[in-house]
């Protein structure tokens, strides 16, 4: 069985899409970007700022499924433009410390809003 899951801790869904979905242990997030929830504006500052935003948001979502960054076991980054890849991987360190999930990276040519990156994952309830 399937079960919506919405945090009003991240951004509302800008389309006909589920923040995210638990099938059993298994949570499947939709692609973010960096919107601020309390704004409903996109978070233009650096890619360090838009990097961390999209992840609080993740973030906020796993915790609403009783979940955490550990269980994140698969994550794919859409990149607005690859030279950032650096920056965005430093702060992208930062919330995943040990046993960092598999992860896909793929420089995209425009994202919704034009934003910096979009990053979706997939995490198995582990503990």
């Amino acid at each position: 069985m399937k079960k919506v899951i919405a945090s009003k801790d991240a951004p509302q869904a800008i389309g006909p899409y589920s923040q995210a979905i638990l099938v059993g242990d298994m949570l499947f997030c939709s692609g973010l970007i960096p919107i601020n929830p309390a704004t409903g504006e996109l978070v233009r500052g650096s890619i360090e700022e838009q990097t961390r935003q999209v992840l609080d948001n993740l973030g906020a979502v796993l915790k609403e499924a009783g979940m955490d960054y550990h269980d994140v076991v698969s994550v794919t980054l859409f990149i607005e433009n690859m030279d950032n890849f650096s920056r965005i991987n430093q702060v992208y360190a930062e919330y995943f410390k040990e046993h960092p999930p598999a992860r896909s990276t793929l420089e995209a040519r425009r994202l919704p809003r034009d934003a910096g990156l979009e990053i979706s994952l997939i995490a198995i309830k582990t503990h």
